[in-house]
Order: structure tokens, then C-alpha cells, then sequence
């Protein structure tokens, strides 16, 4: 098997392997993403040979099917290296350069700043697996249960925030390394228009949001997570320092993203969507729509007949503190079974945060600059 595939092709196998390779990849790559691309059996043209040297087509024997040419295209290099830098936790040069100062805040023994090693988005990739697979209800694949974390191809390219713990270290190498307790994952426009797009656009159109804003700065925000005995007003304030920081930092204008509502239940979902499409739509300007293949509606219960108060008490702590910043919802919601969650989409221009926040992290995010 191993050697039909480095020669590309499966043609001199028994037809009973060929057949069983057929109903496994279906006409597809060993990859489901990637389709399998056909390979010419000679590197030589039909065409650079005369007709009468040419030999006769033989048509398949009677009860054989025809020989399956195989290379898969997740193979290619293309894919190949994006997906080795996210499990390894390596990142694209292009974005580890000029990440600005590594240390980005701190208040007492917790500590906010960027990941600069592998190791550092490994151990943020750990903190993801532990909440949103062991503690939430997500479902991972193959290669992330192994591994015990969780990591995409957009890993690469990103950003990490990190929140540490110094007085919950342990030893390697001889080095105090303090505990990841808190993440986000930062993406610029700059970088995303050339390594294929947004993580936000597999579920969200947000091409027409951008191309409305052509001289505005995107910043991606996703896969925010902390560990539970940290989810405390003091962590998430950190956090939102070290955003804030990055933002100025690198002169963002607009941020965005996916929030999640935990659950695939529409139903039982019904009052927090509501609430959301009601009392917190986007302006024309801002406004982007779920993908339309993907789309569940929001407005699943009357605003007059809605209770407002248990609306609020049941959305997540993330999206309430969103909106208290100035964040608007786009329109639709898209029910993610993987990760077990009902995500819906985040706005937030710079412009739009609320003064109060500025005045408290100070409009150079100097209130907990280390």
C-alpha cells in the first residue's frame, strides 16, 4: 500500500484492494477536505505521440472495475506545513514579526502576555482542550485526543494571549514555567488576507462587512477560554488589558469574532437569542449574516412577550461583557455540533467601546502595564 501510494497511483493493485480503497475514500484524498487529484500514468503527452503508434484503448475486463489513480492532495505542501506548525506549535514567521513588548499587563501574581515559543502555544492549545473538550462538551478528533490539545490550522498564523500564573509554576529544565490559566486567539486582517481568510468566515459572511470598511483594521478575536478557578473578575480584566494593548499596538479599528452560547438546543436557547437579536443588532454598517447553509433565527420568541431579565441572567458571562464594551450581534446564529455550542457573531469597532472602559484601562492601556 505504502509504495501504490508513492507511486501515485493504485492501478496494479488486485481489484478487490482497488475496490476497497474506492468505498474508503470515496473518490477523495485520504484527507475528507482535500479530493484526490489525478495523476497521468506517464509524464510523456498523448499528444507527443503519433496516432498509428498509439496503442488501442483496452477497455476494462468484464467484472473489474477500472484501475483508481490515488495521490492525495492533503498531501501537498500547502496543507501539509500549516497543519505540522499548529500541532507542533510552531507560527508562520509572518507573524512573530514585530509582535511588540511580550509582557503586556499584570496584577499581582497573574501575569498577561504574548506566546514567543512553541512550547507557549502548546501549553495554550492544553488549556483549550481542557475546557472546551473535558470540561464543555465539544467532541475532538483523532489526532487531538491523542495529543490532548487543541489546535487548527489558524493556530500558525495567530496571535496567543496568555494568562499566567507565577505562583503556580512547575520545573522543566530546570526553569520555573508559570501556568497557562487564561487564552485568546488574536488574528490581523493584514495576515489573514494572505494565509486564507478569517476563521469567522467559515460561519459568518463578513466579506461584504470588511470590503464596506476598506481603510479600517480588523482584529479577529476566538477560542477564549479560562481555567475555572480563575474566572474571576480580576483574570478576564487581564485579559481584556491585553487586548486592549495589542489594539493600540497595532492600530486595529475594528474587532470581531465568534461568541459561543453552550448547547445545540435552539429551543432551550430561545430567550438568550432573542434578547441578542431584540436588544443588540448591528447598524447597517456593522451589520454580517450567518452563511446562509448555516443559519438559524434568532428572534424565536416576540420582544413584548420576552422576559428581558432572565434573557440576561442566562447569556454567557463573555457575550455580556461584550456588549457592556459596545458590541453589536450580527443577524443569524450557526449551531456548531463539534464543540456543542450556538455561536453568533461579535462586532465591535474601536470607536464604539464604551468611554468608561477606556477611562478605566486608560486610553494607552497603562492602568496594569507591567
Amino acid at each position: 500500500m505504502t509504495q501504490m501510494l508513492a507511486d501515485g497511483h493504485a492501478g496494479n493493485a488486485p481489484s478487490a484492494v482497488a475496490s476497497a480503497l474506492r468505498q474508503i475514500f470515496g473518490g477523495r484524498g485520504l484527507f475528507p477536505v482535500a479530493p484526490a487529484v489525478a495523476v497521468p500514468a506517464s509524464p510523456i503527452s498523448a499528444e507527443a505521440i503519433p496516432a498509428a503508434a498509439q496503442p488501442a484503448p483496452v477497455p476494462p475486463a468484464a467484472g473489474r472495475a477500472a484501475p483508481l489513480r490515488l495521490v492525495p492532495a492533503a498531501f501537498a505542501p500547502s496543507r501539509l506545513m500549516p497543519a505540522l506548525r499548529s500541532y507542533s506549535g510552531l507560527r508562520h514567521r509572518e507573524s512573530r514579526r514585530d509582535p511588540g513588548p511580550v509582557t503586556l499587563g499584570r496584577i499581582g501574581a497573574l501575569e498577561v502576555r504574548l506566546a514567543t515559543t512553541a512550547a507557549d502555544v502548546r501549553r495554550a492549545q492544553r488549556l483549550r482542550y481542557e475546557v472546551f473538550y473535558e470540561e464543555m462538551s465539544a467532541i475532538p478528533a483523532a489526532a487531538a485526543r491523542l495529543a490532548r490539545r487543541d489546535f487548527d490550522h489558524f493556530d500558525a498564523i495567530c496571535d496567543h494571549l496568555l494568562v499566567l500564573d507565577h505562583e503556580d509554576c512547575r520545573m522543566v529544565r530546570g526553569k520555573r514555567v508559570p501556568r497557562v490559566v487564561g487564552t485568546y486567539r488574536l488574528l490581523r486582517q493584514e495576515i489573514a488576507d494572505r494565509h486564507g481568510g478569517f476563521y469567522t468566515a467559515g460561519e459568518f459572511d463578513i466579506g461584504p462587512l470588511i470590503a464596506r470598511h476598506p481603510h479600517r483594521r480588523f482584529l479577529e478575536l476566538g477560542r477564549s477560554c479560562v481555567l475555572r478557578p480563575y474566572r474571576t473578575k480580576r483574570t478576564v480584566e487581564l485579559l481584556w488589558h491585553g487586548i486592549w494593548a495589542y489594539v493600540r499596538r497595532h492600530g486595529i479599528d475594528v474587532m470581531f469574532g465568534c461568541a459561543s452560547l453552550e448547547g445545540t438546543d435552539i429551543a432551550a436557547l430561545a430567550r438568550p437569542l432573542s434578547f441578542l437579536h431584540h436588544f443588540a443588532p448591528a447598524d447597517a454598517e456593522w451589520s454580517a449574516a450567518a452563511l446562509a447553509h448555516n443559519m438559524v433565527a434568532m428572534d424565536l420568541v416576540a420582544s413584548e412577550a420576552l422576559d428581558a431579565k432572565a434573557a440576561l441572567v442566562e447569556l454567557p458571562p463573555l457575550i455580556k461583557g461584550y456588549l457592556r464594551l459596545g458590541a453589536q450581534i450580527g443577524r443569524g446564529a450557526v449551531v456548531d455540533r463539534q464543540f456543542g455550542t450556538t455561536d453568533v457573531l461579535i462586532v465591535l469597532p474601536v470607536e464604539r467601546i464604551n468611554p468608561r472602559y477606556l477611562d478605566h484601562f486608560g486610553v494607552n492601556a497603562e492602568r496594569h502595564a507591567a
